[in-house]
């Protein structure tokens, strides 16, 4: 089996608002595992079944509800923060802060990389958004 990360968690204080926002944002499916304050998250083709290590597929995960206080503003990132393939960072940067997240990191060209900006979720969760389309249009990757 390859070592791939094939699941991610994001910690909620208030599950609904962040299911409401990645919900529109991403266009993520959220699925309630009974009563429990768990939800899987289907992004799209996710990688669990991927036990081959195929390249391009992407990566599932669960929302569930924080067991302690929210990062504070201006926070250090304590854990992991994913980063999200996307066709238009600076769209859904400005459509992020529309439904209620909070810049982070504005979106920048990164030479070799490509476009990629940083947003707050709700819950002060940070995230990344990436695109190899640069601000001028030429592909980084």
């Amino acid at each position: 089996m390859a070592n791939l990360v094939v699941h991610f968690e994001i910690h909620a204080s208030e599950p609904q608002r962040l299911i409401d926002f990645y919900s529109e944002l991403l266009g993520w499916e959220f699925t309630q595992f009974g009563d429990l304050p768990y939800w899987s998250i289907v992004t799209g083709e996710g990688a669990i079944g991927n036990v081959a290590g195929q390249p391009g597929l992407g990566i599932n995960g669960g929302l569930t509800q924080r067991m302690g206080p929210k990062p504070e503003a201006g926070a250090a990132v304590n854990g992991c923060n994913i980063v999200v393939g996307v066709d238009d960072v600076d769209a859904l940067m400005r459509r992020g802060l529309e439904l209620g997240g909070t810049e982070a990191l504005p979106a920048d060209d990164m030479q070799g990389v490509g476009r990629v900006g940083y947003l707050l979720d709700p819950d002060g969760n940070v995230f990344g958004l990436i695109s190899p389309v640069m601000s001028d249009g030429s592909t980084a990757m």
